[in-house]
């Protein structure tokens, strides 16, 4: 798959832009704060409705104004499909494929598939827990679009129950609350389950070519790997009921990822209703919905340490580097069976990265049908990325090359 056209209307810095583009690499050269990044994520949100930016929608919208539209012509082989993207001020953003009648802006999902490299990768190790649950759920909604509303499911059952919980911390649960609260408890248990069944089949895909990548990046002396740990672990046993703990603060006996991974979605279903159960009376006190998916972790480790905390930072890097590679390995992995190859998109990374990960970064995604890479000065583009140029502007581009 590329990108043969690009098109934005009241979009961050852009009052209007056309941007043509075509297959192999093109590099977008101006200078810092000029729009080269606002172009990358138009793309990047039309793949996955995030920004890798922003939480919100309302920055995307040009300054006074209360939408900003995104249009694409995205390439297939002999297909080529037209997509456009609504984003609204105060009401649901809205899509359109190929001119066609208005759709949800979640049946976009799937149509144009990216893999984005950027600063704010970083995060990926440094950061808290939510940013590699984000990562993981992006990619999980690229490959299987409907699991956008597995996320969503999820999220609304996690609101209702969390407002239950808060109102017995007030001290206004009685006994019809209970009630309510185990329904909830089987609503949230089958959410949670497909949502983690889902991730831990994923991280299987990811494991041996996240680990591959990095070796390519670096100089192989050191493994990378990366480890689901989930709630149930730390509240039921080995046997799958609740686990005898002295204490709330000692760890619990727990099952393996392993053994995890092969339960299927009813199984999983199960041990979550038993580990709700098992968690009760800490949730009642807290207030918060302690188990589930929006607290579980992947952990990612370097050698035998875990990389956050223990890597330096040429290490994080190759690591925030290596998950992305391993992510379009995943994509390429799916095109086999009738996916898309995705386009690359590496946004300001090369002036971050010393000489030596830029060569090799950029000699691993030469090959891609389609690699947009943006960058202050030439002089940051290795060589091995040779490739059409193209120069931003204040508001526009200014030429082709």
């Amino acid at each position: 798959m590329y990108l043969e056209h690009l098109s934005l209307t009241d979009f961050r810095s852009y009052a209007q832009v056309d941007l043509k583009l075509g297959p192999g690499v093109t590099v977008l050269v101006g200078a810092n704060g000029i729009g080269k990044t606002n172009l990358m994520e138009a793309i990047g949100y039309l793949a996955s409705l995030s920004s890798h930016r922003v939480s919100t929608d309302g920055p995307l919208l040009r300054f006074g104004t209360e939408r900003a539209l995104i249009r694409a012509k995205l390439v297939r082989g002999e297909q080529s499909t037209v997509i456009e993207l609504e984003i609204n001020a105060g009401r649901a953003n809205r899509g359109r494929i190929n001119r066609g009648n208005p759709v949800r802006a979640r049946d976009l999902l799937g149509i144009c598939q990216t893999v984005l490299f950027a600063p704010e990768d970083l995060a990926l190790v440094k950061g808290d827990p939510s940013n590699r649950r984000r990562f993981l759920d992006e990619l999980l909604v690229s490959l299987v679009p409907r699991h956008a509303a597995t996320r969503s499911d999820y999220d609304r059952v996690l609101k209702q129950r969390n407002a239950l919980l808060k109102s017995a911390r007030a001290g206004k649960f009685s006994a019809s609350h209970e009630a309510t609260l185990e329904v909830w408890d089987q609503h949230m248990a089958r959410a949670g389950a497909e949502l983690l069944h889902a991730r831990l089949e994923l991280v299987e895909r990811l494991r041996p070519h996240l680990d591959s990548a990095y070796a390519k990046l670096t100089d192989g002396s050191k493994t990378a790997g990366a480890v689901y740990r989930s709630t149930i672990q730390g509240v039921l046993d080995d046997d799958g009921g609740p686990a005898e703990r002295p204490d709330d603060h000692s760890p619990a006996p727990s099952a393996s990822v392993e053994d995890l991974r092969l339960l299927s979605v009813e199984q999983l279903t199960e041990r979550y209703v038993q580990a709700f159960a098992a968690s009760r009376r800490r949730e009642l006190e807290r207030g918060i919905s302690l188990v589930g998916p929006h607290r579980d972790e992947l952990e990612l480790v370097l050698g035998e340490a875990p990389a956050k905390g223990y890597a330096s930072h040429g290490e994080t890097w190759s690591m925030c580097l290596a998950l992305r590679l391993a992510s379009y390995y995943v994509m390429l992995d799916d095109t086999r069976t009738g996916g898309t190859a995705p386009i690359l998109i590496l946004d300001d990374v090369f002036a971050e990265l010393d000489v030596q990960r830029r060569r090799k970064l950029a000699a691993i995604v030469a090959g891609a049908e389609q690699v947009l890479v943006t960058a202050a000065v030439d002089a940051d583009i290795p060589e091995e990325l040779a490739g059409r140029r193209v120069t931003v502007v204040p508001g526009g581009i200014d030429g082709e090359g």
